[in-house]
């Protein structure tokens, strides 16, 4: 085979620094769209995306000239500068990131569960979602280096 090809869905789980519900609906809906355009730019095409007060779901497609830290970065590093130019100068991401691969098959009940975010934590917080996502992935993790 001439070309390489290839189409690897992530879904992208991330908090801010210590879990802080600093994100309004208004900077978050500016900073979807941001991100959205910043990843288009990089090739990166974005199923789904949900900002939560405390923490980041991104659905998309990873290129195949990209990694996913590589990735991951491209979302934080820009989106921490414009959530600042937003007012709230002391933020940051959490360093780490949890990313699961997602089958095609599986794709649009991912964007469901994303789209359903702020219903979805009425009843978990962020901690006991991870944990299902770890659980159902079969992913050990020690709770010491987990949470930053």
């Amino acid at each position: 085979m001439a070309q390489s090809l290839s189409k690897v869905y992530l879904h992208i789980i991330f908090s801010t620094k210590h879990f802080e519900s600093i994100i309004s609906n208004q900077i978050a809906r500016e900073v979807q769209a941001y991100i959205v355009t910043t990843l288009s730019k990089k090739g990166v095409y974005t199923e789904e995306i949900f900002i939560n007060p405390d923490h980041l779901h991104i659905l998309c497609v990873l290129p195949r000239t990209m990694t996913i830290a590589q990735l991951v970065s491209a979302i934080k590093t820009p989106s921490s500068v414009i959530i600042k130019q937003k007012g709230i100068q002391n933020f940051s991401w959490q360093d780490g990131y949890a990313s699961f691969s997602v089958s095609s098959s599986r794709v649009h009940s991912v964007k469901k569960y994303i789209i359903n975010q702020p219903e979805h934590h009425k009843q978990n917080t962020f901690k006991e979602e991870l944990r299902l996502f770890f659980k159902e992935y079969d992913i050990e993790f020690d709770e010491r280096y987990v949470w930053d």
